[in-house]
């Protein structure tokens, strides 16, 4: 790995966990359901999405995914966070909220991804004309 690719992933990762960071800060709940992860999750997803697909359109270096994807997205969204969440969770015999978290957090995750990758889509034809 250059040095260049180093300091690329360094400040993507930086700026991923600080962000996450301060949108996580403050727990946000409704009823009982963990939003901050969520959210996070989910821009994260779709940040991705969206890059895939503007980074092939636009046959950008692959140093750029190591800053955006790699880097950003990798330190921005969090698995071990949902985790711990869904566990508490558990602790607390939540199942209602539990299978509420899991669906949320995977399905609009994914569903973010899909609409990242169109925004990508449509944004690239609208640059390429």
């Amino acid at each position: 790995m250059q040095l260049i690719e180093i300091g690329l992933l360094a400040a993507g990762a930086v700026a991923g966990a600080f962000l996450r960071y301060k949108l996580v800060e403050s727990s946000v709940t409704i009823s009982g359901l963990p939003i901050n992860v969520l959210v996070v999750n989910v821009i994260g997803s779709f940040v991705l999405g969206l890059f895939s697909i503007m980074a092939v359109g636009l046959n950008l270096d692959a140093k750029y995914s190591l800053l955006v994807a790699v880097g950003f997205c990798g330190s921005f969204t969090t698995m071990s966070s949902f985790a711990l969440e869904t566990s508490n969770l558990l602790d607390s015999n939540r199942f209602n909220l539990v299978a509420l978290n899991v669906l949320a957090n995977v399905g609009l995750s994914l569903g973010a991804v899909v609409g990242g990758r169109a925004v990508g889509n449509v944004a690239l034809e609208r640059l390429l004309k």
